[in-house]
């Protein structure tokens, strides 16, 4: 297969129908001077690059997901994947481009649960990659901003995701894929990117589909400020990443640079307290930044404004996430008491005294409004009541989302909410947590016998509303349940999982108190 840098040769999927290529590079290697500036196109090399293997993972902490791949890490990682089934360059076939999640601090595109094989037999060319996290990716200085030439920094990360989808609409073709039919996906931090993306004139026109895995939030939810959809401002962000620099004795870009990126590399250490959230909660420091060029502005004045990219649309929650837990579960939550949170981690509230008092931190002078929608006087009623706020709160949030994007934008939305209890990655109990959607979009489920016939029979459905999505901007398709649009008259959203088929947003009375309560915040 030719690329823009040389010839590379892939290898047979576990179906040979299947051919991937693994470890193409993307970009230059981000080393010495090119640290912290925008990617440039990959150096050629000679004869034929055999894309067997997985490229190196980006800087990172570790982490046990990651760990078990057995990668190395390094800097010169900004590397891609290709599954694909078309058997002729000139196919045309849709591209989905998976944006890895991990709170832009950790992740991979080589992950097993990212495997692109079920989806390439469905007929989509599917492209994962690497992308900087952490200091690497989000490091914002003045000085960085000053050499820059666009008076910005802090979103190399993003501009990665960027490059790709440029060397997507220069080589896909060769690979079977249509540039011009491109949907970008991701999950957690990956939905967070494909909805930067979605503002970004960098990016205008180098996708038509998105899609948002947990989450794409109202700009006046105060959840919205801590998870993967959270930014800085380009003067918190300089301001925060010159202490950065200081506090390891290298306050200019020329310090920086010359330092090991084991230096660069601080966990979860890195956490962004400045930020009201209304609880306990905070967002990475290290994340995208609103910086006038790659992001010119927030959420609401974007859409307000109408200055996103018109894309279709596709985006959602699950039952699980943003601090909901199954109540199977709540005993041992008790038992694990108070614990210090990671960046983006959502607070869990199972004790009467925890859910009275977050309630009262967060909603003010409505705290007795909330109380009475959600009441509780023991322990277990207040866990119950805490997980049905978390998940009405997701759902009525996304919900208005869509009334925001949808103003100026001609393309439908399609948003659900996903209730299937998984047991990805040995979760005892199962449960609809965060993430636990992927294995049934890729349809990886591999062939233990933790999976059941309902799982696989839900996977099926899963993987072709994703197929027919980026292959036509619908999900819906022959056989399938029927997908309605989002509607601002109907207050509705998509059950995906337990069930196929429409569901109240919330119950109306809830729903009028969460779209009061938004009116009283902040927006972003």
């Amino acid at each position: 297969m030719e690329t823009e840098s040389g010839l590379v040769e892939g290898v047979p999927g576990r179906d040979r129908s299947v051919t991937v290529f693994r470890g193409v590079p993307y970009a230059a290697p981000p080393v010495g001077e090119s640290r912290w500036r925008p990617p440039r196109p990959a150096p050629p090399w000679p004869g034929v690059r055999r894309a067997e293997t997985f490229g190196p993972m980006c800087p990172q902490a570790p982490d046990a997901e990651v760990a078990g791949l057995g990668l190395p890490m390094s800097e010169d990682c900004l590397h891609l994947n290709v599954w694909t089934a078309a058997a002729d360059a000139g196919e045309g076939r849709p591209v989905l481009v998976w944006i890895h999640g991990g709170g832009f601090r950790t992740g991979t595109g080589a992950s097993a649960r990212y495997d692109g094989e079920n989806l390439a037999r469905r007929g989509l060319v599917v492209v994962t990659f690497n992308y900087r996290l952490g200091a690497l990716g989000f490091l914002a200085t003045p000085g960085l901003s000053e050499e820059s030439g666009h008076r910005a920094s802090g979103n190399y990360g993003l501009l990665d995701c960027v490059a790709v989808l440029r060397w997507v609409r220069r080589n896909i073709s060769g690979f079977g894929g249509d540039p011009g039919r491109v949907t970008i996906a991701g999950q957690s931090a990956g939905a967070g990117a494909v909805n930067f993306l979605a503002m970004s004139p960098l990016a205008e026109g180098l996708f038509q589909r998105a899609v948002a895995q947990s989450h794409a939030r109202h700009s006046r939810d105060p959840e919205l400020r801590y998870l993967a959809t959270s930014y800085r401002t380009l003067a918190e962000a300089e301001l925060a990443g010159a202490r950065y620099a200081q506090e390891r004795d290298a306050p200019s870009p020329d310090l920086l640079r010359s330092l090991p990126w084991q230096r660069l590399v601080d966990g979860d250490a890195d956490v962004d307290g400045a930020v009201e959230t209304g609880g306990p909660a905070k967002p990475p420091l290290f994340r995208p930044v609103v910086d006038g060029w790659a992001i010119p502005a927030g959420y609401e004045e974007t859409y307000a404004k109408g200055l996103q990219n018109d894309v279709r649309y596709l985006a959602g929650n699950n039952l699980d996430e943003s601090g909901a837990v199954p109540e199977s579960t709540f005993a041992a939550h008790r038992a694990a008491g108070t614990k210090t949170w990671r960046p983006g981690m959502p607070p869990v509230h199972v004790t009467l005294d925890g859910y009275l008092a977050a309630a009262r931190r967060k909603f003010g002078a409505m705290a007795g409004e909330f109380l009475g929608l959600y009441p509780a006087s023991t322990d277990d009623e207040a866990a119950r009541a805490h997980c049905a706020a978390v998940r009405d709160n997701a759902r009525v949030s996304t919900f208005l989302w869509a009334a925001d994007w949808s103003r100026h934008v001609r393309a439908p939305v399609h948003t659900y909410y996903w209730t299937h209890a998984s047991p990805a990655r040995g979760q005892d109990p199962r449960r609809a947590s965060h993430g636990s959607e992927i294995e049934f979009v890729f349809g990886n489920l591999g062939g233990g016998d933790e999976w059941d016939g309902d799982d696989r029979r839900i996977a099926e459905i899963m993987s072709a509303y994703w197929a027919n999505f980026a292959t036509t901007g619908d999900p819906n398709g022959p056989g399938l349940p029927r997908w309605p649009a989002y509607s601002p008259d109907s207050a509705a959203v998509m059950e995906l999982g337990d069930g196929f088929g429409p569901i109240p947003v919330a119950d109306p009375a809830r729903l009028k108190f969460w779209k009061r309560f938004f009116g009283t915040e902040e927006a972003w």
